[in-house]
């Protein structure tokens, strides 16, 4: 593990060109339902995480579907790979059809330990600017753990809220999500990998997808707010195909809390800041 240190990977960037390619933009609206986008308008809230990837030949894939040889992250190193969280500021929208930049840099990588063994934490800063202008700044955390048995519960119960949607997570929907973000994980769509070598007791939902789905409803219910922070943190997997809600509540002037979880309790908390 001598190369999952801060000092071999902090400050390691990468900058990648795309384009808000409206014929992706359709393919994400149809896996999640939602109407399509038309050129030069607002590309929807976290729908940015299904661009700017960088392609790697199948040859450099560990066992798990992740990246062996750490082409930008520090590679699994014999641990499960999670993205544990993150926080997203929207400056303002990414516009459908016209090329836009995301550089990203590793800000942190520390170890530490835990109940369950060895953690290694891994801050990315990311910057997405179109038009030479800031668009979205994001930081993702990833965490690497050693094996060990999935939590399947919580002991933080669902709270009732001002608005809460229902989700049937289908293995369909789960493939189609990993194919436009170009997430090769095993344990969101080949379920004998999944329950056989990473021990979950089925297919599991991606925590994007989730967080997707979480401010998708905000905006449902909320369609005048203007969105300015969103921050997120996975507390446990969620599990296709049962159902699971996304929910929140207006806590103050201008802050929501918001989840996703089912009847096993809090998957996934959250809140949003806006105008």
């Amino acid at each position: 593990m001598d190369n999952l240190t801060n000092d071999a990977w902090t400050g390691r960037t990468e900058e990648v060109d795309d384009l808000i390619d409206p014929s992706q933009v359709a393919r994400i609206a149809a896996t999640l339902g939602q109407p399509l986008i038309q050129p030069t308008e607002a590309l929807p809230a976290l729908w940015h995480w299904a661009f700017f990837q960088c392609p790697i030949e199948t040859a450099r894939l560990g066992e798990d579907g992740h990246p062996h040889d750490g082409a930008f992250l520090p590679p699994p190193a014999k641990r499960s790979r999670m993205w544990a969280g993150g926080r997203v500021r929207f400056l303002e929208p990414l516009r459908v059809g016209i090329k836009a930049t995301r550089r990203s840099t590793i800000v942190k990588a520390e170890e530490k330990a835990g109940t369950t063994g060895k953690l290694l934490f891994v801050t990315v800063r990311h910057d997405y600017r179109q038009d030479g202008r800031l668009a979205i700044s994001e930081e993702q955390d990833i965490v690497y753990r050693e094996p060990s048995p999935p939590k399947l519960s919580s002991n933080q119960p669902l709270i009732a809220g001002d608005w809460q949607e229902t989700f049937v997570p289908s293995p369909v929907t789960l493939f189609r999500y990993s194919a436009v973000t170009c997430n090769a994980h095993r344990i969101h769509y080949d379920e004998p990998y999944a329950t056989a070598v990473e021990g979950y007791p089925g297919l599991v939902v991606h925590g994007p997808l989730i967080a997707t789905l979480t401010v998708a409803a905000f905006c449902r219910a909320n369609p005048d707010a203007r969105l300015r922070q969103f921050s997120f943190r996975g507390l446990r997997p969620l599990i296709a195909p049962r159902a699971f809600e996304v929910g929140g509540r207006i806590t103050g002037t201008g802050i929501a809390q918001t989840w996703a979880g089912s009847e096993s309790g809090l998957a996934q908390s959250s809140e949003i800041h806006f105008e």
